[in-house]
């Protein structure tokens, strides 16, 4: 563990008092335990890239069949054989086995903490790239988290399937969007288990377009991190006048 972690931990546990956690973050987060995170990217094997690259070229060729296609296929997974996708069974079979393969490649180690603040909100405080997701605060009563940006409403609960990019998961998420004259914006933040692997997941995305369509802003992250005693970070340990106990 990095010292500037543990420092940072035992800085941000000293300011928590404890209190009942939400049931949005039950089995996923305890209030005033910091954790181990990892912001990272899923990716499969490199191989994967030439059957890719025939996908893209047969769509380049009959843009409107792959529209259709693609809008009618589930979201989120790869998409189901069609000998129009320029690819053969054969080669459509090798695709799936290495998405199957995919990995998540872990690129920043951060800390998060849950904790409750003022006026009894609640937020997830965290570290280094994942500092966006210390703006958000989540309101109880209302179920909502609110931002900089606006209001972050509950949406329908996530239960992903096992073939998408971060594999089978379970959890909550909540939706800002917004379209001015200047433009629209998105925001979502969501909380929850991978199926089976003991780790939990927060994702937050935002996303802001120009009103002549041009992207301006997309910010996508996903912080991993083992759940329970497995992704607590061990802090020194105290004796009752709050200074470090002496090494033995």
């Amino acid at each position: 563990m990095k010292f500037h972690l543990l420092l940072v931990a035992s800085a941000m546990v000293s300011l928590t008092a404890s209190a009942e956690v939400p049931k949005v973050f039950a089995g996923v987060l305890a209030e005033g335990v910091p954790m181990r995170g990892e912001i990272g990217i899923v990716l499969p094997p490199r191989e994967i890239d030439r059957y890719i690259a025939k996908v893209e070229a047969a769509a380049r060729l009959d843009p409107k069949w792959f529209k259709d296609f693609t809008a009618k296929a589930k979201p989120g997974v790869p998409l189901p054989f069609d000998p129009k996708l320029g690819l053969t069974q054969e080669e459509y079979d090798d695709y799936r086995k290495l998405w199957a393969k995919r990995e998540f490649k872990r690129k920043e180690e951060v800390l998060i903490l849950l904790r409750k603040g003022a006026g009894g909100s609640w937020t997830i405080t965290a570290t280094g790239s994942a500092g966006c997701i210390s703006t958000l605060r989540y309101n109880e009563a209302t179920d909502s988290f609110n931002s900089p940006n606006g209001e972050l409403k509950r949406i329908e609960d996530i239960k992903a399937d096992a073939d998408s990019i971060l594999g089978g998961w379970v959890g909550k998420e909540w939706k800002f969007q917004e379209e001015t004259t200047l433009g629209k914006s998105k925001e979502n933040f969501a909380i929850g288990r991978l199926e089976g692997s003991g780790h939990g997941l927060l994702v937050y995305r935002f996303q802001e377009v120009s009103s002549e369509g041009t992207p301006v802003v997309d910010k996508s992250i996903v912080v991993r991190f083992a759940t329970g005693k497995a992704g607590e970070i061990k802090l020194p340990a105290t004796k009752t006048d709050g200074k470090p106990a002496p090494k033995r």
